[in-house]
C-alpha cells in the first residue's frame, strides 16, 4: 500500500491523484487474520505541502466470538480520513522538519506515502469489542466448557456456594 506522490506534490495545490485497493493485508498485524484482500478506494488531494488520503475499505476478517470462542469471518469496514506530511522537499531536496508526532503519517525521502500502518490501526479500532458470531449464539456452558451451539449440555445445576447466593437473585430479577 505504498504510493509515489512526487508527481503530486510538484503539481498544484488542489491536484487529485485516486486509487483503486486490492491488497494483501496478511503480515499486518497478528492480531489481524484476514480471509480475503483489503479492498477500496482512496483519494489524494494535494493540499498545501501536504497530502489529504480519503477512502473506504473493506476486508473480511477472522474474528473470535466472545460467547462460544470459535472463530468466525466478518466484512470489517474502515474509513479513512489522514493528512500526510512530506519529509523532503519534493524540488530541493532538502530535509523538512515534521509536525506530525505519528511517523506512519510522514512521506519517506524518496515521495513514498504508505498506507499500511494507518489502515492496521483502523482496522483494529474497527473490530467489535466483543465480537460474536451471531445474534443468537448461545455460548459454552460455565460447568464443562461445550460449545452449547453444537453440543447439549448434560451438566446439572450443582448448589451455589451460599456466599454466591444474593447475586443469583439479582441475575433473577
Amino acid at each position: 500500500m505504498r504510493f509515489n506522490v512526487a508527481q503530486l506534490l510538484l503539481g498544484p495545490t488542489g491536484g487529485v491523484r485516486e486509487y483503486d485497493l486490492d491488497d494483501d493485508i496478511s503480515g499486518l498485524d497478528p492480531l489481524i487474520v484476514p480471509h480475503s484482500t483489503l479492498m477500496g478506494h482512496v483519494r489524494f488531494t494535494h493540499v498545501g505541502a501536504n497530502v489529504l488520503v480519503e477512502g473506504t475499505a473493506y476486508a473480511d476478517l477472522e474474528l473470535i466470538c466472545v460467547r462460544c470462542a470459535e472463530p468466525f469471518v466478518e466484512r470489517v469496514s474502515i474509513d479513512l480520513v489522514e493528512e500526510f506530511e512530506p519529509s523532503i522537499d519534493v524540488l530541493t531536496g532538502r530535509v523538512l522538519p515534521t509536525t506530525h508526532e505519528d511517523p506512519a503519517l510522514v512521506i519517506d525521502k524518496h515521495n513514498m506515502l504508505d498506507l499500511s500502518e494507518v489502515v492496521r490501526q483502523n482496522l483494529l479500532l474497527a473490530i467489535e469489542d466483543h465480537p460474536h458470531c451471531r445474534e443468537d449464539c448461545a455460548g459454552i456452558c460455565p460447568h464443562c466448557g461445550r460449545n452449547l451451539n453444537t453440543e447439549t449440555c448434560t451438566c446439572s445445576d450443582e448448589p451455589v456456594d451460599p456466599r454466591w447466593a444474593p447475586l443469583a437473585d439479582l441475575q433473577a430479577s
